[in-house]
């Protein structure tokens, strides 16, 4: 039995095309792809339970829904290719001639759109990538499937150019463009995974060290895909070393700042000296670390401000970092009472004003104490602790004093206000 031709027929040939669709074989066709379907839904939805990835949103494989990620559209290829392969020696194919272009267009669509997401998340420009891809694996699929694809790499390998000593085509240009941007994509895509391994569920010194090691890993791999990519367009990397000549002295003379910013940042998640959720003071803003990046480092005050810091001013100048050896805070509230008050009394109030917050650490308590004479009373000093100081400090500030006023005014005890005598000096 001669084998069925597998090339699809020219677009000129539309009705004999279409006439394949007309055969009842097609039934077969359609019956065998429709198991291929739920043999692929169901091998990904027992993967996703299995992995517990249901709640996983982000993921590449898995996605938002069976059907989202990249791992159903690639089980459904390999098996609809598998299904092909035993179908062509006993029927005339015509559904499986479209359905393996369009799975290729959808597997290449899902990855490229699933691996943007994931590693480019918030960039203003990941949508336009986004229907970039669809459009050119659609258009690949059409010309595919219509039979025009050979034609066109035929004359788009017919206009070529020389450069030097090498001879370039479009056709070469476009499959290095496809091939870089493949190779690019990929290393996004272990990128991205490790990045996710190594974040999950780490908190505190942790967090810092493995974002350094997430921050190493993707620029390697960043690198080692554009290497390979600049090889797959045809580009001769030892053309490159004059411009890496050029490169380093422009760092020395001209990039010191950034690569300086560059080299603390690496520094810092390094050695933890500040971390990830640190309370720490620089340049006279307070606030919390949200993000230590490559570059700059984000801190994040509770008024929800937020500061970029160069990681430099972080290794050069002195920094206040009030979570390092422990995560708790001193505050204090000064109170003046009448000089005829019942100082024990005072204090024992103060105290308790301040066990009144479920937010102040019992061990050590809160202490009062006669710290001065003031000009219009006695001033006690009220110290206390708390290991949260990212939820704010002015409301707890606010309980406690008015905690106090409440106090003093049921058993009381004067709060007296400035008092000033003023001598009039006759002129007569």
């Amino acid at each position: 039995m001669e084998p069925l031709p597998t090339t699809p027929p020219p677009i000129d040939d539309l009705s004999a095309w279409l006439e394949g669709f007309m055969q009842p074989t097609v039934l077969v066709e359609l019956g065998v792809l429709a198991v291929c379907v739920l043999l692929a839904w169901g091998v990904a939805a027992s993967a996703r339970r299995a992995l517990r990835m249901q709640d996983e949103k982000t993921s590449v494989l898995f996605g938002r829904s069976v059907v989202d990620g990249v791992l159903f559209p690639a089980l459904l290829l390999a098996m609809g290719y598998f299904a092909r392969a035993a179908l062509l020696k006993y029927v005339p194919l015509a559904v499986f001639k479209v359905a393996i272009p369009v799975l290729v267009s959808l597997v290449v669509i899902r990855v490229g759109v699933k691996v943007l997401q994931v590693a480019l998340n918030g960039a203003p420009w990941v949508k336009v990538l986004e229907r970039s891809i669809s459009w050119l694996a659609w258009l690949g699929m059409v010309l595919w499937v219509s039979g025009l694809l050979p034609l066109v790499l035929k004359e788009l390998g017919e206009i070529t150019w020389t450069m030097g000593n090498s001879t370039m085509s479009l056709r070469t240009m476009l499959e290095g463009a496809i091939t870089a941007a493949a190779v690019l994509i990929f290393a996004l895509w272990i990128s991205a995974a490790i990045e996710a391994r190594l974040l999950r569920k780490a908190v505190g010194s942790e967090l810092s060290l493995r974002k350094a090691v997430s921050n190493a890993a993707r620029a390697l791999l960043m690198f080692l895909g554009l290497i390979v990519a600049l090889s797959a367009v045809g580009i001769d990397l030892t053309a490159l070393s004059v411009l890496g000549g050029a490169i380093g002295v422009g760092i020395g003379f001209g990039l010191q700042k950034l690569a300086s910013n560059y080299v603390s940042g690496f520094v810092i998640l390094a050695e933890r000296s500040m971390r990830i959720g640190d309370n720490v003071r620089v340049d006279g803003f307070e606030g919390r670390i949200s993000d230590i990046n490559a570059r700059y480092t984000v801190i994040r005050s509770l008024g929800g401000r937020e500061s970029i810091v160069p990681n430099e001013i972080l290794i050069t100048t002195r920094v206040e970092n009030l979570s390092l050896a422990d995560t708790r805070v001193w505050l204090s509230t000064v109170v003046s009472v009448a000089y005829d008050s019942d100082v024990a009394l005072v204090m024992r109030l103060l105290e308790n004003a301040a066990l009144e917050q479920p937010r102040v650490v019992r061990d050590p308590g809160p202490s009062a104490s006669l710290s001065a004479f003031g000009a219009d009373g006695l001033e006690f000093t009220l110290g206390y602790w708390i290991d949260d100081p990212e939820n704010g400090q002015l409301g707890l500030r606010s309980g406690i004093n008015l905690a106090i006023l409440a106090s003093l005014r049921a058993n009381g005890v004067e709060i007296p206000f400035p008092q000033r005598v003023v001598h009039l000096k006759s002129s007569l």
